[in-house]
């Protein structure tokens, strides 16, 4: 499978947008209420937020394509977007999202790959990343690519308080 990476463009806010609820609806919808996903989505989703998410310096977003089917995407951020103070050697990947027919395609090797690049090109030693702890098939994967647990943070999904799971990767 051929997976071009390309870098989002403003003007692909709305494609973000409906990506962005299908594969977080299709990752987490099982085991959350509708009432906190919808909260969720008005807040994280909204065009204006991914708008001002997409036009910071310090965040990267990227989709994952094969032809023109939108397969996933990476969001990536360093410096003052990250949303934990991890360090100004380090870089964040706060999502890989990838739509639930292309999973276990490499789309999220891929992706992560483009990530370890990002990081790389603006000189930083360490990624990291928070994963929800009840999500096994996640964790599996970002122990594959070679990350480890260091910590853990809250993650409000709603009125929900969770539990993330911080892990580090040495680069």
């Amino acid at each position: 499978m051929t997976i071009d990476i390309q870098k989002v463009r403003v003007e692909e806010v709305e494609a973000l947008q409906k990506i962005s609820i299908e594969t977080f609806g299709d990752t987490f919808g099982a085991d959350n209420s509708s009432e906190d996903l919808d909260q969720y989505y008005q807040k994280a989703y909204n065009f204006k937020q991914l708008t001002s998410e997409i036009i910071n310096g310090a965040s990267y977003f990227f989709f994952a394509k094969q032809a023109d089917q939108l397969l996933g995407y990476l969001k990536v951020n360093i410096d003052e977007a990250q949303s934990e103070k991890m360090g100004s050697d380090t870089l964040e990947v706060e999502r890989i999202y990838v739509r639930q027919q292309f999973k276990r395609r490499g789309v999220g090797s891929r992706l992560m790959q483009q990530a370890l690049e990002v990081a790389q090109e603006n000189h930083k030693r360490k990624v990291w990343l928070g994963v929800w702890e009840h999500n096994e098939a996640a964790k599996k994967f970002y122990q594959t690519q070679g990350f480890n647990q260091v910590g853990e943070h809250v993650f409000q999904l709603g009125n929900d308080l969770q539990r993330d799971l911080i892990m580090l990767k040495d680069i």
